[in-house]
């Protein structure tokens, strides 16, 4: 299996603060990674720079082999890489399958463009397909602004797919979503990216989410990766356990009655 992003050497500061601290990761294609860490611990620099909003001050980040640090977000999309944010990108205003139109439409690869979007047939059947295989058929008229978080979710990680990434970032898919509801979300999108053979990392706080569908996971630590492997192997190790869960480790008491 060969790494679909190799992130070499990467720093990143912004004034006294070091967000990302001699960072190394290997994105293997194909995989579901989970990332974790506390507020601060530079996961989402770590996401930025490999997704072009932010510049690494120093170090190399391969896509397919290529160098990709200095090129502009659009063009690493273009090249494969999307992402979402923790706060749906959608137009509120516009229905679920308008939304995925103008999405499509963006794209350049189907459909008309400019004022004949919404009324353009191919596009509907682009986007009616997709909302499909998310399981957003029932919502395909409602106002996304109006609609439950998780579609909404779900709706933000369709229209990144649109595009036929080889990479997919995702910013705590189940963040805001009902505790009863995040499953359900996960196991569309994980079905989603599966079928379509798309590499997945996804920053989550909820290690429920991360234990159930990471085949590997990623801590981070004041910028840099504190451990890196198999979700059973991560989630039990101490320092993960006192210094990202918030557990504290407990040395047994001796047993002053022996």
């Amino acid at each position: 299996m060969k790494p679909i992003i190799e992130a070499k050497s990467l720093v990143k500061r912004f004034g006294a603060v070091t967000a990302a601290n001699d960072v190394n990761v290997d994105i293997m294609s194909g995989t579901i990674s989970g990332l974790i860490g506390t507020n601060g611990a530079g996961k989402t620099t770590f996401i930025n720079m490999i997704t072009g909003y932010l510049g690494p001050d120093s170090g190399s980040i391969l896509l397919e082999g290529q160098e990709i640090v200095g090129l502009s977000p659009r063009q690493i999309t273009r090249r494969g890489v999307a992402r979402s944010f923790q706060i749906p990108q959608l137009f509120n205003s516009l229905t679920a399958i308008e939304n995925l139109m103008f999405a499509y439409s963006a794209t350049g690869s189907v459909g008309a463009k400019g004022f004949s979007i919404l009324s353009d047939d191919e596009l509907a059947i682009h986007a009616d397909e997709t909302l499909e295989v998310f399981g957003l058929g029932a919502f395909r008229n409602s106002i996304a602004g109006t609609m439950p978080e998780g579609i909404r979710k779900l709706l933000d990680i369709a229209i990144a797919m649109v595009g036929k990434p080889k990479v997919l970032f995702l910013d705590e898919p189940t963040s805001g979503v009902a505790s009863e509801e995040k499953f359900s979300v996960m196991d569309r999108i994980i079905d989603a990216t599966r079928v379509a053979g798309v590499s997945v990392l996804f920053v989550e706080h909820d290690m429920e989410i991360v234990r159930r569908y990471s085949d590997r996971v990623l801590a981070f630590f004041e910028g840099r990766v504190l451990i890196d492997g198999p979700p059973e192997t991560v989630l039990s190790d101490r320092q993960v356990r006192e210094l990202i869960i918030g557990e504290e480790h407990r040395v047994p008491k001796e047993d002053n009655h022996a």
